[in-house]
């Protein structure tokens, strides 16, 4: 395209360049704010169109925590009458053998009352579950301590 035919050569002389006389279009107001102002208010559906990840969080962030699944005594007891319903418990020394592994668990905690004696296999324990299944007259055993 010739230089002579461009826009701006037929605009000199004007003073705004058809931007009308008040904006001018010159500094922010004609734009919406600097930088990225605007883009969750009035430049929202540029953002739909041209920068749909800028908001939220990308890469690589990964917490350091082992979410450790957990049962109480109350949802072991549960637990137990439904094995014992179907009749897929395993008995040893007069005890019923629970290993939690099986069922995704790695901890036993203490609240609820456990009324039979059982042996519980599992990685990790409060004392207070630890006192109950006693009480019971069960006990609880780690993975290796059991031969599993």
């Amino acid at each position: 395209m010739p230089t002579r035919f461009r826009k701006i050569r037929k605009r000199r002389g004007s003073r705004t360049h058809g931007w009308g006389q008040i904006g001018q279009h010159r500094k922010t107001g004609a734009k919406g704010g600097h930088g990225e102002t605007g883009k969750h208010k009035h430049k929202w559906t540029w953002v739909l169109k041209y920068d749909r990840d800028y908001f939220g969080k990308h890469g690589f962030f990964r917490p350091n925590k082992k979410e450790i699944t957990a049962m109480n005594l109350i949802q072991l007891n549960t637990l137990v009458e439904k094995l014992e319903a179907r009749k897929e418990l395993e008995r040893r020394d007069g005890k019923i053998v629970v290993d939690l592994r099986s069922f995704g668990v790695r901890k036993v905690i203490g609240s609820g009352k456990i009324n039979k004696p059982l042996t519980v296999i599992v990685e990790r324990w409060t004392k207070t579950a630890e006192e109950k299944i006693k009480e019971a007259g069960g006990e609880i055993l780690k993975p290796r301590e059991a031969g599993a």
